[in-house]
Formats: structure tokens, C-alpha cells, sequence
């Protein structure tokens, strides 16, 4: 089973999201693909994706921007093999600007990102990481996030760090078929 986490104010019809399912659906493992919608609350989405990953305990991640956060806290509960594309690294951090009103730019979805959410986002940070686990798959022209805090957070997992790009990462589709190969989906 692969399941793909997406990211802030994402959905499972974003970019890359739609990537996954289609190269699964191609490869005829349509059958194999989650991609869950996220509540905002961040302990609500981790309650989602903990009921998957116990349901599918031998389940690769796929975790994009604040999805490779929740990644990576599943990674090292359950041992699990993740990708981890342009991953937040400190989204409790990063998120504080963003205080106040928001809106799902894929649903629609509106609600208040309050402090409460990024307490519980503090609540799921990993001091240390398992580096055989990841591959990190990062681009250089991260405008939202500095792609060095992902290199260091995983410094001796698998990393590919390309030059350029941005946080959209609009040639995923490039990288696809090695990231599947790596969660031991071998197309």
C-alpha cells in the first residue's frame, strides 16, 4: 500500500497528489494508492493517517511539504519506508505567520489556523530520524521552505537535492517512477 500525504491548505487533487494516483492507476495498482483528505486540525489528520498506517502496516509514505512532516512522525512510530518531497521541517514554526483565516485552495474549505493548531503541530516533531527510512527529494528553488533545513534534518538518508525548481516541484512527474521504486513499487 502507498499512501500520499499532502500538504498545507492541500487536498488529494493537488499537482503531484493527481501524479501518484495516475502512474498507480497505469501501472494497474490503482488498488494500492491512498490519498486521504487532511482535516486542518493537525491532531485530526494524524488520527486519519495513524488509522491508515495501522490498517496497512506494511504501507510506503509519500509525504509533500507539511505532508512529509506528518511523515516522518510515522516513519519512526511505525518503520516505515517514506519519500519526502520538499518536506516542512519546522512547520510550527513556519505556520506562525499564517495565524487567522484560511481557505483550502483546492475545497474551498474555510477555518481560523489558530495557536492551538501549531501546538499540536509542535506535538509531532521527531528530534532524531531512522535515516535508512527516508528518501528526500528536494529542490533547491524551494520559494516556501529552505530546502537545507530538510538536508540536515535527514542528513544520512538517501538525498536528492536538485538545483533549482520551486515548492510546486512541476517535474515531478520526472521522479516519479524512482520515488515508486524506492517505496518498492517497481514500475
Amino acid at each position: 500500500m502507498l499512501i500520499y500525504i499532502h500538504g498545507f491548505n492541500s487536498a488529494p487533487n493537488s499537482f503531484k497528489a493527481r501524479l501518484v494516483g495516475e502512474r498507480m492507476r497505469a501501472l494497474g495498482r490503482a488498488h494500492e494508492c491512498l490519498v486521504p483528505a487532511l482535516p486542518h486540525r493537525p491532531g485530526e489528520a494524524m488520527a486519519l493517517l495513524r488509522g491508515l498506517v495501522e490498517r496497512h502496516r506494511n504501507a510506503a509514505l509519500i509525504g509533500s511539504s507539511l505532508g512529509g512532516y506528518y511523515a516522518t512522525w510515522l516513519a519512526e512510530q511505525y518503520a516505515l519506508r517514506t519519500v519526502l518531497v520538499n518536506p516542512a521541517v519546522r512547520p510550527y514554526e513556519l505556520l506562525r505567520g499564517y495565524l487567522g483565516p484560511q481557505k483550502n485552495i483546492y475545497t474551498g474549505a474555510e477555518y481560523e489556523l489558530t495557536p492551538q493548531h501549531i501546538d499540536e503541530l509542535k506535538s509531532f516533531d521527531v528530534a532524531t530520524i531512522t535515516p535508512q527510512h527516508y528518501l528526500l527529494v528536494t529542490r533547491t528553488g524551494d520559494e516556501t521552505l529552505d530546502y537545507r533545513q530538510g538536508v540536515e534534518k535527514y542528513r544520512g538518508a538517501r538525498q536528492w537535492v536538485i538545483p533549482g525548481g520551486d515548492h510546486g516541484f512541476g517535474d515531478f512527474a520526472d521522479y516519479l517512477d524512482a520515488i515508486l521504486a524506492f517505496c518498492g513499487i517497481n514500475p
